[in-house]
């Protein structure tokens, strides 16, 4: 068990410093769960805090342009398959972005580091993703 998840652990790191998109083997969750100050949330793979946004509604991300820029997607691999509490989306691109419990998710550009969770409560409308 603890080479494997080693070995996943690198894959993952491989991917991050490549510069691509976190390549989650089939059947594992596209989110982990991070503690922060603000309690258990959902991350990703670098443990950046996700988010969720008010004006998502009906399984769709409202979330284009610049504030994707601001709020860059938790983006799915075009074959990405729903799986538990988390679902995938298509945005208005037709790209592919993980959702939980029917909401998109979301990292916030001004969070510097892991566990960092400045995006909570901005215009009101987003807020920390919890498991």
């Amino acid at each position: 068990m603890t080479r494997t998840l080693r070995i996943a652990t690198l894959a993952l790191g491989l991917s991050a410093a490549l510069g691509g998109a976190p390549a989650f083997a089939q059947g594992k969750e596209p989110a982990m769960t991070g503690k922060t100050a603000m309690g258990p949330t959902l991350t990703d793979a670098k443990g950046m805090t996700l988010y969720v946004f008010d004006k998502d509604t009906g399984g769709k991300s409202t979330c284009n342009g610049p504030c994707a820029t601001n709020w860059p997607p938790l983006m799915a691999d075009a074959a990405a398959k729903p799986m538990g509490k988390y679902t995938v989306v298509t945005r208005d691109d037709g790209s592919k972005q993980w959702a939980y419990n029917g909401k998109p998710l979301y990292t916030w550009a001004k969070d510097a580091k892991a566990g960092d969770t400045t995006g909570d409560g901005v215009n009101n409308a987003w807020h920390i993703a919890k498991p």
